[in-house]
């Protein structure tokens, strides 16, 4: 078990090394292949300078050049990336509390590892997307609709009927669309839409996308009211719902199907 936590680990820890790269590259425009530099002083960073998390705490925070600081973002998105993997593989390995689903699935089974990978797949581009909104206010489609196909494809192999996958990509766009347009987008994003259909592709079950945007618009109106509480925004400040969905989603797929499950208890 620990062995394998390990490599879970230094997986994600990667993955989200490349998270980071591709939120400036995408944003910059530039090609994703490369050698990684600092994105203050553009030197190209040495091999033992793009550790994962270790290069950042060896290096104090600090570009080896131009001894500028490393924005926070970089160790935080590679840490919580790598958590978050850890997170699902115990999730659809043992806790089948958390996931009743992995107890009839079994381990080293191809369901098993299509659950962990859609939910890794899901971390992944969530991270990316909360990342890139909060910072820039934009969706990156490049990242957005090959994940919505992936999502697609997953689920399609998983047995969810390919019916109730566009019913519920469809919801979504009409949901995020009619907002789009009954505020003439100033509620939201045209990028919003996109990942609603996402969210679509990503939970082919009502129970579980109405968690993930739930939980999205619960957390905005907490973090909204309390900027405002601190004098940060007005009640005329935009907020990025991106960041907030991506938030929602990645909490409806870690506990969504146990609420679910104990509000149909309480019922």
């Amino acid at each position: 078990m620990l062995p394998a936590i390990i490599i879970v680990t230094l997986f994600g820890l990667a993955l989200g090394s490349f998270a980071n790269c591709l939120i400036w590259r995408l944003y910059k425009q530039e090609k994703i292949s490369g050698r990684s530099y600092c994105p203050l002083c553009r030197r190209q960073l040495r091999w033992y300078d793009n550790i994962p998390l270790l290069s950042y705490l060896f290096l104090r925070g600090r570009c080896r050049f131009c001894r500028q600081r490393i924005s926070w973002q970089y160790p935080a998105v590679e840490l919580l990336t790598a958590v978050l993997f850890v997170f699902f593989w115990c999730k659809y390995l043992g806790f089948t509390w958390l996931a009743p689903e992995a107890l009839a699935a079994g381990l080293h089974t191809a369901v098993f590892w299509l659950l962990v990978g859609r939910a890794w797949l899901a971390v992944w581009s969530l991270v990316v997307i909360f990342v890139f909104d909060l910072r820039f206010y934009l969706i990156p489609n490049a990242v957005v609709i090959p994940v919505t196909a992936a999502f697609i494809l997953i689920n399609l192999l998983l047995g969810a009927p390919w019916l109730l996958l566009l019913a519920t990509m469809a919801a979504a766009v009409a949901f995020f669309g009619s907002q789009f347009i009954l505020t003439r987008g100033r509620g939201l994003g045209e990028g919003d839409i996109w990942l609603g259909l996402l969210l679509g592709a990503l939970f082919p079950d009502w129970g579980l996308l109405i968690a993930a945007v739930l939980a999205a618009y619960f957390a905005g109106t907490i973090v909204g009211l309390s900027l405002i509480a601190a004098g940060h925004k007005s009640w005329g400040s935009k907020l990025p719902l991106g960041v907030f969905l991506a938030f929602g989603a990645i909490f409806a797929l870690a506990w969504g199907q146990g609420l679910i499950a104990a509000y149909q208890a309480w019922l």
